[in-house]
């Protein structure tokens, strides 16, 4: 099975939002191939072969390799700030809502390392368009955040000077765990994901 089909989290077909099958076969090999090669090193010939098709079968689907980059990303980002939205919306104290956070947002980039990879480091490769698109959602998910945030230090749970820096500071440490995350290592997602919720609370001062 590919990487990026792996199941986890009860999820029955990933990347089930992508019609027809051939389409989805497609993103899957190019996810595989982008987070393998990287994006410029990956050619449709490399996609499609991994997916069992002919070059053009490619274009059938994707008008271009930048346009299946841009649905990886799309997908992606969109997932990854429906679980900080719904953190951030979710009944709790502060410290709650940002422990809640980030045990999600780590637990999907563990779960998903290979896609999460591709999602949150080729955003360059992206046209001006999408790019400024993703980088919308990008701003949000760092609202999403920063809303927690500062809703502790207002309650006197969080000792923050600098929000905005330390809600950069907690997405690079959430986003990182795609960079090394190895599904045979010793820690499961869900480890990880308990660690570094105890490792922003303590960068926060959270008052227990």
């Amino acid at each position: 099975m590919s990487t990026a089909e792996e199941t986890a989290g009860g999820e029955e077909l990933p990347w089930g939002e992508v019609t027809p099958d051939a389409a989805r076969r497609l993103l899957v090999a190019a996810v595989d191939a982008f987070a393998e090669r990287g994006y410029h090193a990956t050619t449709t010939r490399d996609i499609a072969g991994r997916a069992g098709m002919s070059p053009a079968a490619l274009y059938i689907h994707y008008r271009t390799k930048e346009e299946l980059l841009h649905r990886i990303s799309r997908i992606g980002h969109d997932k990854a700030l429906a679980i900080l939205e719904a953190a951030a919306d979710a009944p709790g104290t502060a410290t709650e809502r940002l422990a809640g956070a980030v045990r999600s947002f780590v637990r999907w980039h563990a779960e998903r390392h290979t896609t999460a990879r591709v999602v949150q480091y080729e955003l360059d490769a992206l046209g001006p368009e999408h790019r400024a698109e993703i980088v919308a959602l990008r701003r949000r998910t760092d609202a999403a955040v920063r809303r927690i945030i500062g809703d502790g230090v207002a309650a006197g749970e969080f000792d923050v000077p600098d929000v905005s820096g330390t809600t950069l500071a907690v997405l690079s440490l959430c986003i990182d765990v795609a960079r090394w995350f190895n599904a045979q290592g010793s820690r499961t997602p869900d480890e990880v994901g308990a660690l570094y919720a105890d490792l922003v609370l303590r960068m926060v001062s959270a008052q227990k």
